[in-house]
């Protein structure tokens, strides 16, 4: 239902847009298709993922590496899994919900989301580059630390 509402919002806000401004609609729709267009190939490419990963580890096994049981040790497996993978967030989520799905734990979960998001293994050369070393240093190691403090709410609150 919740969907349904959003959809019409959308498209009521793209009517008052279209009444208001045609040009800048069509400027607007077409910026939209071409990021949608840019982004399509890594959205495809990370379902295909998480399909291979499904198909490949069965819940069991997904449980017995970062599932609740695997404690502070899947903690930190999901943390170094987490700050080695690029992956936009909007896939992110996706993904962490169909591994919550299939026995992931939410302590691990969350380790797994926050430090996908906050530290960047992969992007470190270009920070050193724009940030220098101890700022990207800085950054990550506080973004790997906040993660443990999330994992850790995560896990006492769910």
């Amino acid at each position: 239902m919740v969907t349904i509402v959003f959809y019409g919002l959308a498209a009521i806000g793209l009517i008052v847009s279209l009444i208001k401004s045609k040009e800048k609609t069509k400027i607007a729709l077409k910026k939209a298709w071409k990021a949608f267009d840019n982004i399509l190939p890594q959205f495809l490419g990370i379902i295909l993922l998480i399909g291979i990963i499904l198909s490949l580890l069965t819940p069991q096994q997904i449980s017995q590496v970062i599932g609740e049981d695997s404690g502070w040790i899947g903690v930190l497996i999901a943390s170094v899994i987490g700050s080695v993978t690029l992956i936009p967030g909007f896939l992110a989520f996706p993904l962490a919900a169909a591994l919550l799905d299939n026995g992931a734990g939410y302590m691990q979960i969350g380790a797994f989301v926050s430090t996908l998001m906050m530290v960047g293994i992969v992007t470190m050369p270009v920070e050193f580059l724009y940030f220098g070393k101890k700022a990207t240093f800085l950054r990550n190691g506080m973004g790997f630390v906040f993660s443990m403090l999330v994992a850790v709410v995560m896990g006492v609150l769910l």
